[in-house]
């Protein structure tokens, strides 16, 4: 299972970084989890291959997080040659997310429902696995907004894993969902002193991935006043958290194999 940072930042915009968005392949799976702002024009400067998607996850629908739907699917209708008639994209969402797609599709064009190839949309229940092709995805609701959803996305087998928080509060019980992880990707959008009780924090994500005994984190969705001021790693190491910890750029990726993190070239 390999992870790519596509997208890592925040509504604040930023030259060089889209909103959040993240790639996960494994095997024939290609799955991007979230599709912020930027996020389609961030795959191609990535090499990835955007229409070549099989699954799409959200978190929530704030704009950082969807705000490239629009992009994503006209391009998916318009802009592949020859087109793609055949590969079926599978979308999953917390509830709410077919009404998002129906409101997309009226206000903007039927090419989100119909973009000349099978779409299905479905909603995620929380604790219930998804079989995603060659990856289990499965959901936990987070304190953000009232349809927020962690994800932890494995093999299979089981191992290894990863979650990706999404946005988030502080949450007990969210280690748990965490536990044993490869990967932490957690949101740190802001200082201790200035965080609020709908995102994380230094001390806040190295507690949660100390209790979750996460093996490295990868701290995304900082804001940039934030991230220019100070060492973000250094303070989540310095709040107690023992592992590797990385500040997700564009182009990072994760190989959950066996691989250190490294950047794409």
């Amino acid at each position: 299972m390999r992870l790519t940072v596509v997208g890592c930042g925040t509504v604040v915009p930023e030259a060089d970084r889209a909103c959040s968005a993240y790639y996960v392949e494994r095997g024939a799976t290609r799955a991007l989890f979230d599709c912020g702002s930027g996020a389609v024009q961030a795959m191609a400067r990535l090499g990835l291959p955007w229409n070549g998607l099989s699954h799409l996850f959200l978190t929530h629908f704030h704009s950082d997080h969807v705000g490239s739907l629009p992009g994503l699917f006209f391009a998916l209708r318009h802009g592949v040659h020859p087109p793609r008639t055949v590969d079926p994209l599978e979308v999953w969402g917390p509830p709410g997310t077919r009404a998002l797609f129906e409101g997309l599709s009226s206000a903007l064009g039927d090419f989100f429902l119909e973009p000349g190839f099978p779409v299905s949309i479905h909603e995620m229940v929380p604790g219930r696995e998804v079989i995603a092709g060659d990856l289990v995805v499965t959901c936990r609701d987070v304190p953000h907004t009232p349809e927020s959803m962690a994800l932890r996305v494995a093999s299979p087998s089981g191992e290894p894993a990863l979650v990706y928080t999404g946005d988030t509060g502080p949450d007990e019980g969210l280690a748990d969902f965490c536990r044993d992880v490869d990967l932490l990707v957690g949101e740190c959008s802001l200082p201790d002193d200035l965080v609020g009780d709908n995102h994380l924090s230094p001390s806040r994500l190295a507690r949660l991935a100390g209790r979750a005994r996460a093996r490295r984190v990868v701290a995304t969705h900082v804001y940039p006043q934030f991230r220019h001021a100070t060492d973000v790693a250094a303070l989540i190491r310095e709040s107690g958290y023992a592992g590797p910890v990385e500040l997700a750029s564009e182009g990072l990726t994760v190989d959950l194999q066996s691989s250190p993190p490294t950047h794409f070239s």
